[in-house]
């Protein structure tokens, strides 16, 4: 006697058939990389800093990055900020960012982690439109910082 209550189980949606939106994004890891988005364009999106810079290294990878600064608060509330980050970076860079380039997203004190959650889409999606189009701004070119005591 079988059980009428079985789960059908779900088709499975294969990539061909949404090419972009399961496309999967690369997290950078290396110190470098994050330099080099710091010294590309950006764009304010209102609860966060949206950095990206197109990288010739023949990857078509999608990569992103995240960080806030201890200026968000403790350790709580950082990893809480970057979580929304990561979210939205699944939801809005997965299926929109370019092939190629590198975004680095950087959380705001008390904007990134209280914002409603469809506003932050809205900010990404806003954002990489003007980095897209060429109105961001670039980064200014700043002399390396010295890192121990001065001589």
């Amino acid at each position: 006697m079988t059980d009428q209550t079985e789960e059908k189980a779900a088709p499975a949606l294969s990539e061909a058939a949404f090419p972009l939106a399961a496309r999967r994004l690369e997290i950078l890891r290396k110190r470098p990389d994050y330099l080099a988005a710091a010294r590309a364009d950006r764009a304010a999106a209102g609860s966060f800093m949206l950095q990206a810079r197109r990288r010739d290294d023949g990857n078509d990878a999608v990569r992103v990055g995240f960080t806030c600064s201890k200026k968000v608060g403790n350790a709580v509330a950082r990893n809480r900020a970057k979580r929304r980050l990561r979210e939205i970076a699944r939801l809005v860079l997965a299926p929109r960012g370019r092939s190629g380039w590198d975004y680095v997203l950087i959380g705001w004190k008390d904007v990134t982690a209280d914002r409603p959650f469809d506003l932050l889409c809205a900010d990404l999606e806003k954002a990489l439109q003007r980095v897209h189009s060429g109105r961001a701004g670039k980064s200014p070119d700043r002399a390396p910082r010295r890192r121990g005591r001065g001589a």
